[in-house]
């Protein structure tokens, strides 16, 4: 990005690739990319490692004051403690500064509805049904041999994670009809968001973005849904949650017309 409201940061974000002009899988770096177009905050992009992350885990940025280059460079992991931290530093805006208790309520059981319960379907979709799609992308940077052995590694540790979390206790009809589930209920709010968007506007669609919530604004938990959105529609390892969110309108809707304001340089999903 060119325009910038920090003119004096430099600010990198590590997504895990190196491709530019385009989405990665992560819906966790997409969800920090529009963080910070919707306050257009100007930052560089770079593939980064998770052994370098603060947090083990990506995505993850470096802060550097331009204007002070012998202070050190501020490392931050975890896109939600990103968002935290350069809030507090009044890089980007607070979303949800003048939302009443209960919408934040609202807008927090958003986020978790998709970062704590469809993350872990997502993982089983791609880490367990589509392991060898997911590895080979995910670990494209290894040699093949080593890439094998990593790969079981992070297979076995998954496989770990969603037995005691419970997703890998369900059959796999149970597991696709809890994920599902989770995109129909997105679906319905969606499209009620989109009534009160049309009807602010007095019936006539002018093409602007709608939101979660049903407001003016995005909150929070636009940055959350758009990420999953967009990671549903360009993962090759889950493509079963592609071809139904394919088949939900508002979901669509809404996720082409922010990426034509906000993320127009990237590569549109097919």
């Amino acid at each position: 990005m060119t325009d910038s409201n920090t003119p004096s940061l430099e600010i990198t974000l590590f997504r895990g690739w190196s491709d530019k002009g385009c989405y990665v899988w992560s819906p966790f770096v997409t969800k920090l990319e529009l963080r910070l177009r919707l306050s257009n905050v100007s930052y560089q992009t770079a593939a980064g490692s998770m052994r370098a992350a603060p947090t083990g885990k990506i995505p993850y940025v470096e802060v550097r004051e331009k204007d002070q280059p012998s202070l050190p460079t501020s490392a931050v992991g975890d896109s939600t403690l990103i968002a935290k931290y350069l809030t507090e530093r009044g890089v980007i805006d607070d979303l949800n500064a003048n939302l009443d208790a209960s919408v934040k309520a609202q807008d927090l059981a958003m986020r978790a509805l998709v970062e704590d319960r469809l993350y872990f379907f997502n993982m089983r979709e791609r880490w367990i049904d589509n392991f060898y799609i997911q590895r080979d992308h995910v670990l494209t940077a290894l040699s093949y041999p080593l890439r094998v052995v990593v790969g079981l590694m992070i297979h076995r540790t998954h496989c770990q994670t969603l037995h005691g979390q419970g997703t890998g206790r369900y059959s796999a009809d149970e597991a696709r009809r809890f994920r599902e589930d989770i995109w129909t209920s997105l679906h319905g709010l969606l499209e009620e968001s989109r009534k009160k968007a049309l009807e602010r506007c007095g019936g006539a669609d002018d093409g602007s973005c709608f939101w979660c919530l049903g407001g003016d604004g995005p909150t929070e938990c636009d940055t959350s849904v758009f990420g999953f959105v967009c990671s549903a529609l360009i993962a090759k390892s889950s493509p079963e949650s592609k071809e139904f969110v394919r088949n939900l309108p508002a979901v669509l809707d809404y996720a082409t017309r922010i990426h034509g304001k906000y993320l127009p340089d990237y590569e549109k999903w097919d």
